[in-house]
């Protein structure tokens, strides 16, 4: 390999301190946005649900629940549900209907001595309006009065929402010190979950004290933790569980735009119970008083533990086949029969990297209290030193986790805690775009130090097709990626052997190249026709706010559209001994 060379930018790069201090300026101005929504959503969505249970050899009885999805109707958001129904094959030899304490509609399905596998479909029809006009939620006092006698129960603490804990109740009554209203309790409540748990698809453990030490999970941790910090500043929050469209939806900002998705599949949020508001929904991964039109409600509870009917699989089976337990696939189709959007967006700055949705709530008012701030980088040297520095430490970074080979067509149910013979739903999902399509993705990331560059690896899923792909490296004009600089080596798509998402390996290895501190851009490129999915992790793990980027693939318009997730990658290289 030849002399490392230093990649210059000059226009970002004339001397390190004055660069990370300006970039964390921009960060905290144009990055990270409160984003105050206003309007309407009207979506129409076909759902259709299909769970295929393998029965085997010494199965006794087999027993399946789900519930049905009902109607609500809160202050921003409204589901209405018609033409629901239930076929089974073979038929069940029982049926049966209860509604269960919480107001769920649960239907039970019971087999006697099933030979062979057992089918259920499920599908209704759900329209979805959200209306978002100015609340009048900072009118409520704080701390609220006492609620209705039948909402006292999503004020009690449980196995998974540990409300009355000393390390729950010091930091609720910390944040909520000085709130003056209902709102105010809430979003200071949000913002610090927001800032300070990430999110992750598997979690090791799912309750609110195991998220606070964690300082990550999926959205049961987020909702639990949530829950614990409302019920304990006196705020009656109850878990809701049912599926998310993976259906994108823009909102226009001053000068960009941003795009909101979820995964198409299985997701938790909450609502909370605020006097003359009612319940209210939230996700606490991203909003306040309101859940987009993407979201479907099914079941509700104190808990996970509680909420669990839904896809809930039960058997008896002989001692001789003790070891043996029923293998359970979902399949989730959710298709829109009509989508209307008129949103239109105030953004207010946020002192941390991340993009927070509201709905809007009286006049606007001051955070209670300010997160962290970001912590510039030290300065090192004048960038024409990079290329004296000896590179001799390996580095990794970047976002980096992700499930790689989990076959997600053929999930396995998760095993309920403590129980032997039942099998639970699960919350994993397929977070990945078609990054070989009509549309182009950039993604940024950060080095806080000098890097000698040596590959970049993404998680992708090569699902067919011809063709090769390759990287391009390139500087950042003013938050946005500026004219390519490096090329990786092409890689040739071969089709995955093994399900899943893989790193893949493009090389920057013979050019050698230096890198200074800053922020970098890295965009996906193709030549034939390849099938390709790139993963990602809902919000941003690492790096900037609006650090995920898209356009019409060949265009060579502007970046002007931010998305709200990042893109799971890995920069390989070298920093210099003493860094």
């Amino acid at each position: 390999m030849g002399k490392p060379k230093t990649v210059h930018l000059p226009r970002v790069f004339s001397f390190w301190l004055a660069m990370l201090l300006g970039m964390t300026l921009l960060w905290c101005r144009a990055g990270a946005q409160k984003i105050i929504l206003h309007g309407k959503q009207h979506t129409l969505l076909l759902c259709r649900v299909q769970q295929q249970i393998d029965a085997y050899s010494g199965m006794k009885e087999l027993v399946f629940t789900l519930v049905e999805p009902r109607s609500f109707q809160s202050l921003t958001y409204r589901q209405t549900v018609s033409d629901f129904r239930i076929r089974a094959f073979p038929e069940p030899d029982e049926r049966g209907l209860a509604t269960d304490v919480r107001g769920n509609r649960i239907y039970r399905l019971r087999w006697q001595t099933p030979h062979r596998p057992v089918r259920v479909e499920t599908a209704f029809l759900a329209r979805v309006d959200v209306t978002l006009d100015t609340l009048p939620l900072d009118r409520i006092p704080f701390p609220i009065p006492e609620p209705p006698e039948d909402v006292l129960p999503y004020l009690q603490p449980t196995r998974l929402v540990q409300s009355d804990a000393e390390a729950v109740v010091q930091l609720s009554r910390r944040l909520t010190a000085g709130a003056q209203n209902a709102n105010q309790a809430v979003e200071a409540l949000l913002m610090w979950i927001v800032h300070h748990i990430r999110y992750v698809l598997n979690p090791p453990a799912f309750d609110a004290l195991a998220t606070l030490k964690q300082r990550s999970g999926n959205c049961q941790n987020f909702s639990h933790l949530a829950a614990a910090l409302c019920r304990a500043a006196g705020i009656p929050t109850r878990i809701v569980n049912g599926f998310t469209a993976d259906l994108p939806y823009q909102v226009e900002g001053d000068s960009s735009s941003f795009q909101f998705q979820m995964a198409r599949g299985r997701h938790a949020w909450i609502e909370v119970y605020l006097p003359g508001g009612g319940w209210i929904p939230l996700d606490a991964q991203q909003s306040k008083f309101f859940v987009s039109s993407r979201y479907l409600r099914v079941e509700v509870g104190v808990d996970e533990g509680e909420a669990v009917n839904d896809g809930l699989v039960r058997w008896r089976q002989s001692r001789q086949a003790a070891k043996d337990r029923p293998s359970v696939e979902e399949q989730l189709e959710i298709e829109p029969q009509d989508d209307r959007i008129q949103l239109s967006a105030v953004l207010e700055p946020l002192p941390f990297q991340k993009l927070f949705l509201a709905a809007p709530v009286g006049a606007p008012t001051q955070p209670l209290s300010k997160p962290e701030p970001l912590a510039a980088a030290p300065a090192r040297a004048e960038s024409g030193k990079l290329a004296n520095l000896q590179f001799t430490r390996p580095s990794v970074l970047g976002n980096l986790q992700f499930p790689e080979g989990l076959n997600f067509s053929a999930m396995a149910r998760t095993r309920s805690p403590g129980v032997r013979n039942e099998l639970r739903k699960n919350f994993l999902v397929e977070t990945a775009e078609y990054v070989t399509g009509p549309v182009e993705f950039a993604q940024a990331f950060v080095l806080d130090d000098p890097l000698l560059l040596k590959g970049i690896d993404l998680a992708l899923a090569v699902f067919g097709g011809q063709g090769e792909l390759w990287l391009e490296l390139s500087e950042d004009v003013h938050g946005r990626p500026g004219k390519p600089a490096l090329h990786s080596a092409p890689v040739t798509v071969r089709r995955n052997r093994t399900p899943g998402y893989h790193w893949v390996h493009f090389s920057f290895r013979q050019q050698g190249a230096v890198l200074g501190p800053g922020r970098y851009w890295l965009v996906l490129r193709f030549r034939g026709v390849p099938i390709v999915n790139w993963f990602y992790t809902y919000g941003k793990s690492v790096g900037p706010a609006d650090g995920t980027r898209s356009r019409p693939a060949g265009s060579h318009s502007p970046w002007h559209r931010i998305l709200a997730f990042e893109f799971v990658y890995r920069i390989l290289g070298k920093r210099p001994s003493g860094h």
